[in-house]
C-alpha cells in the first residue's frame, strides 16, 4: 500500500512540474525554475536522509517507485541521482547543496590543468556534479565547468572540465560506504524500468487506435506477438531493477545493483525497437511522445555503465566465488530478502 501512495504521489509530481513541453523545454536549454523548485519543495530528494537531518528515513527499497515514475515521464533532470547524491553527502559528513546533482562514477581523469568528466548523465540539466575524482570524490559545480555536449537529439549529457583552480576549491568527500558506480547503476535501473512500461502503455494504446484493413492492428496476429515480447522484457527489466533496489539502509547492495543494470540496459535496444516498428513512421516524428522516451532510453542504457561492464562485474565476482555451484551462488550472492 505505501509503493503504491508513494508512487502516485511521484507520478502526480512529475506530471504537474514536468510534463512533455516542460521536457522539451529542458532540452532546449530553457529549463523551467518552477519546475526543480517544485521537486525541491516536495521533500522527496531527502526521503533518504534520517529523521534528524530533516530526511523521511527511507530505505533504498522505498524509493523504487520513486525512480520508476521519474522513468514512466522520461523525467531528463536528474532527480534520482541527486535523491542519492544527497544521501551519500550526508553520509560522508556534507551538507548537500540545493539544486540538481549530476554523478560522474567514471571517466574522470585529471591533470595539471584540472579535471575531466567524460560522457556525465544529464550534465546539462544540473548545478552540481559528484565526480569520482582521482585522490577522492569530489563535488564540483557547473558554474565553473567548461562544457561540451556528448549525446545525441535532445541529450542533457555533457563532457566537462573544470580547471585547477576551480578544483582546488572544492570540498573532497572521503568514502561513505557506497560506491558511486553503484549509485548510478540502481538509479538507471529504476528509470529504464519506469520507461519501458510507459512504452509497453503507449505502444497498446496506439494499437489499439490505429486501425488497417477495417479492424486495430493490435488485433492482429503479429502485432500481438511483438507487444507480448515487449511485455516480457518490461516485467523482466520491473523484477530487476526491483531487486536493484533491495536494501536495508539507503546505500547499495553492489551485485544486486550490477544484476540491475545489466538487465535492464540489455532489454533496452530490443524493446525500443518493437515500440517504434509498432508505431510505424509517426514514432519519431518530434510530435510523437514515445520518442522522447526511447532516446532517453537509449542514454540510461549505457550511463553508470552498459551491460558487459556489470555483467563481467558479476562474472568475475562469481569466478572468484570458489566451489559454488550456479544455483548456490544465485541464491548466495544474487538473492535478497528485506525485512
Amino acid at each position: 500500500m505505501m509503493d503504491a501512495l508513494f508512487g502516485d504521489t511521484a507520478h502526480r509530481l512529475f506530471a504537474q512540474a514536468y510534463p512533455p513541453d516542460a521536457l522539451r523545454a529542458v532540452e532546449r536549454g530553457q529549463a523551467p525554475a518552477a519546475a526543480w523548485e517544485a521537486i525541491e519543495d516536495s521533500g522527496f530528494l531527502d526521503a533518504l536522509l534520517p529523521e534528524d537531518a530533516g530526511g523521511a528515513g527511507l530505505r533504498l527499497a522505498d524509493i523504487a517507485p520513486l525512480a520508476q515514475a521519474a522513468g514512466w515521464h522520461a523525467v531528463g533532470v536528474p532527480v534520482i541521482q541527486t535523491l542519492l547524491a544527497r544521501a551519500w553527502l550526508h553520509a560522508a559528513g556534507r551538507r548537500p547543496p540545493p539544486g540538481p546533482i549530476a554523478l560522474a562514477p567514471a571517466a574522470v581523469s585529471a591533470d595539471a590543468d584540472g579535471v575531466q568528466a567524460l560522457a556525465v548523465g544529464a550534465a546539462r540539466a544540473a548545478d552540481w556534479v559528484l565526480a569520482a575524482a582521482p585522490g577522492g570524490v569530489r563535488l564540483l559545480t557547473m558554474a565553473d565547468a567548461q562544457a561540451a555536449p556528448s549525446g545525441g537529439h535532445g541529450s542533457l549529457d555533457a563532457d566537462l572540465r573544470w580547471p585547477a583552480a576551480a578544483v582546488a576549491s572544492a570540498p573532497t568527500a572521503e568514502a561513505a560506504g557506497a560506491d558511486l558506480a553503484d549509485l548510478a547503476a540502481v538509479a538507471y535501473a529504476g528509470l529504464i524500468a519506469g520507461a519501458l512500461e510507459r512504452i509497453l502503455s503507449m505502444t497498446v494504446e496506439y494499437t489499439n487506435q490505429r486501425t488497417q484493413f477495417g479492424k486495430p492492428i493490435g488485433r492482429f496476429q503479429a502485432v500481438q506477438q511483438q507487444i507480448s515480447v515487449l511485455a516480457e522484457l518490461v516485467w523482466t527489466v520491473r523484477a530487476a531493477a526491483q531487486l536493484a533496489f533491495q536494501s536495508a539502509s539507503w546505500m547499495p547492495q553492489p551485485l544486486l545493483a550490477a544484476l540491475g543494470k545489466a538487465r535492464a540496459s540489455s532489454a533496452v535496444a530490443r524493446a525500443a525497437d518493437i515500440a517504434h516498428a509498432m508505431h510505424g513512421a509517426i514514432g519519431v516524428t518530434a510530435e510523437c511522445d514515445l520518442q522522447c522516451h526511447t532516446r532517453r532510453l537509449r542514454e540510461w542504457r549505457r550511463l553508470g555503465g552498459g551491460e558487459p561492464q556489470w555483467n563481467a562485474r558479476i562474472g568475475a565476482h562469481a569466478l572468484a566465488a570458489g566451489d559454488l555451484s550456479a544455483l548456490d551462488y544465485l541464491r548466495t550472492h544474487l538473492y535478497a530478502v528485506v525485512e
